[in-house]
């Protein structure tokens, strides 16, 4: 009798143990499927801001909105692709550029690049920027951002208070020329806008030093207003400079400051 209970608790005991190990498997595979799915996630919400910041890079620097949007998931704030521009009076018409090729120097502290405009295919970007530089406007403004990623290499000029902020009572559209495949060959010049906005394009351009890949938001993608057909390697020498101490690793300020002496066309 003894030795029958004896071997009943054993048995007892050795079930009592594999139960308790069956347990903590269990546990630590939910464990592992949770750290899984968290990392997961926190990979995706990564990818996400950074698509937004992205898409937000040649406007000003993203609002508020735009990045808890960006963390909340979503992939933009609603876009706004058909608004009316702010200053239809002010704004040159599309028939003063239609059909023409303008051409001229933009001259930087750091060098001259040649550059070309495309009245054709872009004839209201065209209109505007060649009504700016006969203005004089960008004389002075600095070029307050480089990007050095691999894929993504720009230089964006033209904010008139020089820290990327759109003037807001100069804003048109629409857009023009943008590229189907979202990719912007070295040497392209595009219209800066503010992200989901067709008709967010304002002073603000930018030049790609290297081949850049930029995903079109929900408004599209960037106007392609021109070229350069020279001197590009005075931009490839400033991101060769990097960034300004403290910036993000690959989004921020030229290390040494870039201005813009004259910008003329004909």
């Amino acid at each position: 009798m003894a030795a029958s209970s004896r071997s009943a608790r054993e048995a007892k005991r050795r079930v009592q143990q594999m139960e308790a190990k069956r347990g903590l498997r269990k546990e630590q595979d939910k464990r592992r499927r949770r750290d899984n799915f968290l990392a997961v996630a926190a990979g995706t919400a990564a990818v996400v801001v950074a698509m937004v910041l992205q898409l937000t890079v040649f406007s000003s620097n993203p609002t508020e909105d735009e990045y808890a949007a960006a963390q909340a998931g979503l992939t933009t704030p609603p876009a706004t692709p058909s608004p009316s521009p702010s200053n239809a009076d002010n704004i040159p018409k599309p028939e003063t550029a239609a059909g023409q090729t303008f051409t001229g120097e933009l001259k930087l502290n750091s060098g001259t690049l040649g550059v070309e405009l495309d009245g054709t295919n872009a004839p209201q970007a065209a209109a505007v920027f060649k009504s700016l530089a006969d203005q004089n406007f960008y004389a002075g403004l600095s070029c307050h951002r480089l990007t050095t990623a691999e894929t993504f290499g720009v230089l964006q000029c033209g904010s008139k208070a020089g820290d990327g902020s759109s003037d807001p009572g100069f804003t048109w559209g629409p857009l023009e020329n943008t590229p189907a495949d979202d990719t912007y060959p070295a040497g392209t010049i595009a219209v800066a806008r503010s992200g989901g906005n067709a008709y967010g394009n304002g002073t603000q351009f930018f030049i790609v030093y290297k081949d850049t890949v930029i995903p079109a938001d929900a408004a599209g993608g960037y106007t392609v207003v021109g070229k350069v057909t020279s001197g590009l390697d005075a931009v490839t020498n400033i991101a060769a400079a990097g960034l300004k101490p403290g910036d993000n690793a690959t989004d921020g300020a030229p290390a040494e400051p870039v201005t813009i002496d004259s910008f003329s066309l004909k």
